[in-house]
């Protein structure tokens, strides 16, 4: 079996009851040839460092990527130690993948928004820890500690990635990161500036522009899947987004923000009390759908597999290293993988990086 270092997919995709579906899914994926599994934490039954252990322990050849964890989540010392120790079962496949999370949520729970400063700080605590240093007195953007300490014989080099799409996230990416993960319902013309913005920030950086692995993440749903399936995925996904940063995406994107409004202001989308993906009926999905803009919802991949193949050739085509294939399980993608290896060209036409890293 050929395998597609390029292509990942999102592990658990959106919202389960049982993490254990996560073990065939892995197992499907290395067998089909996807090249990495991406784990989304939700405070639920998907905790990212359970959830990590688990992906290495059932694979031999995935990257494992937590796409994303909240760095305010666990004390620095135990998310660097949970690094490692994944680090080296997996055998070197494991990248942790941090965001900023959602400003509601977190100061629900007691906690400050996670700024770009708060981000870089945190990154360079991680790699201190990661080469054995001990950090004492620590005071910075991330928190103030007296002191931050593993085993003085580390010397370890864990991936770390950045979930994002706002300029400052990207150029943080550039600075600091190995891996970058953009935001699904992006446009080409969007995907190529934050590839471009990327390196760019790398270069200003002094660092190789080629260092930093920018994936793309493209929203899936190939045949066949039913049409209430299909809407749930695209159209109610693409709502819940919208509900949780649609400015952001609306600027973004340079998407029009009368369109915006209108989405906000119908009376169907006010009366939603959570998630649309999570909350809406089907006889909600089928109206918003209505209501968001078609070149919206166009921007995922839909249909036979090998239009999608084509849609994740149009992404590399835009200077993504990879293309993190969003909302479909392996199973559902398979039919995609073969039809990607048709199109794609030689095998050994491979990415400059290693199919065990992300």
């Amino acid at each position: 079996m050929t395998t597609f270092p390029e292509l990942g997919f999102y592990a658990l995709a959106g919202h389960v009851e049982s993490p254990r579906d996560m073990l065939d899914e892995l197992r499907l994926a290395e067998e089909i040839g996807l090249g990495s599994a991406f784990l989304s934490e939700r405070l639920n039954v998907k905790e990212a460092a359970s959830l990590s252990g688990a992906a290495v322990a059932v694979t031999e050849r995935l990257g494992i990527v937590t796409a994303a964890t909240n760095q305010t989540f666990r004390h620095p010392a135990v998310t660097a130690a949970w690094a490692t120790t994944v680090h080296r079962l997996s055998g070197g496949r494991f990248t942790l993948g941090l965001g900023r999370g959602l400003p509601g949520m977190l100061r629900a729970l007691g906690e400050e928004p996670v700024t770009t400063a708060k981000l870089e700080d945190f990154i360079g605590l991680m790699r201190r820890l990661w080469r054995g240093e001990t950090v004492v007195d620590h005071r910075g953007p991330a928190g103030s500690w007296p002191a931050l300490k593993l085993d003085p014989s580390f010397d370890e080099a864990v991936p770390v990635g950045l979930v994002g799409v706002g300029s400052a996230t990207l150029d943080l990416a550039g600075r600091v990161a190995d891996v970058v993960v953009l935001h699904p319902f992006l446009t080409d013309d969007t995907v190529r500036k934050c590839v471009e913005r990327v390196r760019a920030a790398a270069e200003r950086a002094d660092r190789d522009p080629g260092a930093v692995r920018v994936w793309s993440c493209l929203a899936t749903v190939p045949d066949p899947v039913d049409e209430e399936s299909r809407l749930r995925r695209v159209v109610a996904r693409l709502a819940t987004y919208l509900q949780m940063y649609g400015d952001l995406m609306v600027r973004t994107n340079d998407w029009d923000p009368v369109l915006l409004r209108r989405f906000r202001e119908d009376p169907v989308v006010a009366d939603l009390r959570g998630w649309a993906d999570a909350v809406a009926t089907p006889a909600q999905v089928e109206h918003l759908a209505s209501v968001l803009p078609q070149e919206w919802t166009d921007l995922a991949a839909t249909g036979r597999a090998e239009d999608c193949a084509g849609a994740v050739l149009r992404q590399l085509g835009l200077g993504a290293d990879g293309v993190l294939l969003h909302g479909a399980t392996p199973a559902q993608l398979a039919p995609v993988v073969s039809a990607y290896a048709t199109v794609r060209g030689a095998p050994d036409d491979r990415p400059r990086w290693s199919q065990t890293s992300a």
